[in-house]
């Protein structure tokens, strides 16, 4: 073939170059005849009449000046960019196209590289996804997250960030696309605005679940919490799994671990159990505290941990051990075994406060029984609110709800459930000076629960 396959520059053959007078050889002008019409046979024809038959090699070009373009617009085309990727340009100005993305499931540790640009990565199990350094991932690289299966903690390289922050945490559920700009990474704050969703657009003060019970294998130490949600206000956690915390030791993450906000556990005291939740990730936990306030709840060991509600009570008795109760719906606390809180305990036609074994700082309903006897026949005993002031026992007056005694000496029983102040005191007064027996059953101490 006289054309030159690598240059496709075309050479006549020899003899085909005739002067005046000269006798044509027909033997190289045949040759010749036959390569122009074998040529013009392997050209391109204009009107697209029959298609290429082996690979079109353009120019390389560049953007300004792409090897394949257009007549009309030659700035507007194909050509090829360093390390022999395809360039698309309009107009001179470079067009990007992302790559296809690429699906793998992850069921561990990984270490996101340079060749996951686009990837989507579901994660099966709980995992630490480890970024490669931003300058080598490069400006533009992203990456899309699933947890599915368990959280998922971002951890950047060396001292970079995402999102401003040394770590991320994608919960159990959620998704996030991240993005490198050469020097940190990003993410397109869906999980972020999920969070404040949740918080912006709630409304109520309601606690679901999250019952408390002794834990079964150390009742006097540890308490089990139940799942559930809990919201007041805007702010608002759950959990999916339960979770157990002792009060032998100070507050610590996790299930299992020291739940106090402060100090050790005390004799006859009262810990109030708030719900948390954790800024970073919105994990749920717990804190016991003394304080009948989230005001008061020391914050010390709670650093990045919102308090969203109180959600119960525990008690510790003179050993502090933990009471242990049973707890039914809308917030009933029954001791297991009942408190005699008052024995052979004088009373008098004058009303006096009596303490009882119910939580401190807090008003709560106790459910009581009594006892009372006088050598008066016709006396009856009055326990009340104390918020109701002082009242007079007798049929006359303000009535009683221990019966009657009808034979001097004798005994009168009987039983209520009553608001207490909150330095757990109840108002008593009888008809006739004599002596009562009080047992505390339990109590109810609101924090929500309709059921």
């Amino acid at each position: 073939m006289p054309r030159n396959p690598s240059t496709g520059v075309y050479s006549k053959p020899a003899g085909t170059t005739p002067s005046v007078g000269q006798v044509i050889d027909p033997v190289p002008w045949n040759a010749l005849t036959t390569d122009l019409g074998n040529e013009i046979t392997n050209s391109l024809p204009r009107d697209g009449s029959a298609p290429m038959v082996a690979p079109l090699k353009a120019a390389g070009g560049a953007v300004s000046a792409p090897g394949l373009g257009f007549a009309s617009t030659p700035q507007t085309g194909l050509y090829l960019k360093g390390g022999g990727l395809l360039g698309f340009t309009q107009n001179g100005v470079d067009v990007a196209f992302d790559k296809a993305s690429v699906y793998a499931a992850k069921s561990g540790d990984y270490t996101a590289l340079a060749s996951d640009d686009s990837a989507i990565h579901r994660f099966t199990a709980a995992a630490t996804l480890t970024l490669s350094a931003a300058a080598t991932l490069g400006a533009n690289w992203h990456y899309a997250v699933i947890a599915d299966g368990g959280d998922v903690t971002i951890d950047p390289n060396g001292l970079e960030t995402i999102d401003g922050a040394a770590t991320l945490v994608i919960k159990n559920g959620y998704s996030v696309e991240i993005i490198c700009s050469g020097a940190a990474f990003f993410t397109n704050k869906l999980f972020a605005r999920i969070q404040n969703k949740a918080d912006s657009s709630a409304v109520g003060d309601f606690v679901v679940g999250l019952t408390l019970s002794n834990n079964g294998g150390s009742p006097n130490t540890h308490i089990d919490f139940a799942a559930g949600s809990a919201r007041t206000g805007s702010s608002f956690v759950s959990s999916a799994a339960s979770l157990t915390k002792r009060v032998t030791g100070t507050f610590a993450a996790g299930t299992g671990a020291g739940g106090l906000d402060v100090g050790a556990v005390a004799a006859n005291a009262t810990y109030f159990a708030y719900a948390l939740r954790k800024d970073a990730d919105l994990s749920f936990d717990i804190v016991l505290s003394t304080s009948a306030t989230i005001g008061g709840v020391t914050t010390t060991l709670l650093t990045g941990y919102s308090i969203v509600k109180c959600i119960g009570v525990v008690l510790t008795d003179a050993s502090s051990l933990i009471r242990q109760f049973v707890m039914y719906p809308r917030d009933e606390y029954t001791f297991v075994t009942p408190v005699k809180d008052v024995i052979s305990g004088a009373i008098s036609t004058t009303s006096a406060l009596s303490a009882l074994t119910v939580p401190n700082g807090a008003r709560v309903k106790a459910k009581l029984r009594f006892q009372y006897t006088s050598t008066a026949t016709t006396a009856a005993a009055l326990f009340s609110d104390p918020s109701q002031g002082s009242l007079a026992a007798s049929i006359g007056n303000d009535g009683g709800n221990v019966g009657s005694v009808q034979v001097a000496g004798n005994y009168a029983i009987g039983s209520a459930d009553i608001w207490t102040n909150t330095n757990k005191q109840i108002r008593q007064v009888a008809g006739a000076a004599g002596t009562i027996w009080m047992w505390t059953d339990g109590f109810y101490f609101p924090c929500g629960r309709a059921t």
